[in-house]
């Protein structure tokens, strides 16, 4: 563990660093179609490997669960100081869906950023449309902000739109 690439352990969870051969499992992942409805096509394994040992400006971790790859939680940092805050994503596999997991990973992680961290704000941007996803963070206390018209392009080519949501420190529901 360091700094920035803690181990998170909650009751059914646990939020870890990546191993040799947790890229490709999160490269399958990535490509189920209730995953790639949200994510479009996955980088090639080779890439999130190197997302997986810091390649880029995002912490991406390993969501386990029951000793198995589950999916994949990442966050990114405005680090000057008057603009001091994080932002979260994350992926589960189809068959964890649904069940809790996500809002446990999603808790553990924004305990983290928080009080190991010291961020005051986080945000999260689900699509507007991804009904569970927003449901699930309002588990943890997000609050839509907002609706960020054409967000993104779709897997159909389409702009999509995106909510915005956050989380300030005093506002996170610890279930």
């Amino acid at each position: 563990m360091t700094a920035d690439r803690p181990v998170l352990v909650g009751e059914r969870v646990t939020v870890r660093v990546g191993r040799s051969g947790d890229a490709s499992l999160l490269y399958k992942i990535l490509s189920e179609p209730g995953v790639m409805r949200w994510w479009r096509e996955p980088d090639p394994p080779n890439l999130i490997a190197d997302d997986l040992r810091g390649a880029s400006d995002e912490i991406l971790l390993v969501i386990e669960i029951a000793g198995e790859v589950a999916g994949g939680i990442q966050w990114h940092e405005e680090t000057e100081e008057d603009y001091l805050h994080a932002g979260i994503d994350i992926f589960l596999g189809e068959r964890w869906q649904g069940q809790g997991h996500g809002t446990e990973a999603v808790r553990l992680v924004a305990r983290f950023l928080f009080w190991e961290r010291g961020h005051h704000r986080l945000t999260i941007d689900p699509a507007a449309d991804n009904a569970r996803a927003i449901a699930s963070y309002k588990k943890v206390g997000f609050r839509p902000v907002g609706i960020m018209r054409q967000y993104e392009r779709g897997a159909d080519g389409a702009w999509h739109d995106g909510l915005l949501m956050d989380l300030l420190r005093d506002e996170l529901i610890d279930e």
